[in-house]
């Protein structure tokens, strides 16, 4: 199953059209998916991605670093269930997916996270991936404020990736360890 973690394009084939179109907006490059995972690949960890869409991110990290274990927890019952069937086509083990809003979710049962801002879409509809989610500054502002509080309580060494977002979900006692692909990419470790 390697020839689709090659590129981007191979990799999208495992999709219906429709959600290959939408993956340059909304689905994490690989390059940038094995990035992250490297740095949030600790032996045995369970990693989080929020908002995982149809499962890119978890199933490329699950696919290159089998020692840990990935989550992605979506809201989208649709997305959930073509994550799925990618995970039985590619024979992967080590990952799970969660049908269910971040709000229903324990951050304390995850090790490390992962956030490529998903509220994102609660602002910009015109490039929504359909029309489910309601358009809303305030809710927006909500799942920053309640992401950022998670993240408040969880030990020192959580590490947390994000793309295509500033940290402003992050507390203050996370440290930015390294950015990269056009400071796009951000690895952040909690002191």
């Amino acid at each position: 199953m390697d020839c689709f973690f090659h590129n981007d394009a191979e990799f999208d084939w495992l999709y219906l059209e429709h959600f290959q179109l939408l993956s340059q907006k909304h689905w994490t490059p690989l390059a940038i998916a094995k990035k992250a995972a490297e740095y949030l690949n600790v032996k045995g960890a369970k990693i989080l991605d929020i908002g995982s869409g149809v499962g890119k991110f978890c199933l490329t990290g699950a696919h290159h670093f089998p020692s840990a274990y990935y989550f992605g927890v979506e809201q989208r019952h649709e997305l959930v269930h073509y994550a799925n069937l990618t995970k039985q086509y590619l024979e992967l083990e080590n990952v799970s997916f969660i049908h269910a809003n971040i709000t229903q979710v324990n951050f304390r049962e995850f090790d490390h996270f992962y956030f490529y801002n998903s509220f994102y879409e609660n602002i910009d509809q015109q490039n929504a991936i359909d029309d489910t989610i309601e358009c809303s500054y305030s809710l927006y502002e909500y799942y920053t404020q309640y992401l950022r509080s998670a993240f408040k309580v969880l030990p020192s060494g959580t590490r947390v990736v994000t793309y295509q977002s500033l940290g402003e979900i992050l507390p203050d006692d996370f440290k930015l360890v390294e950015r990269s692909f056009s400071t796009l990419l951000r690895l952040w470790i909690k002191e």
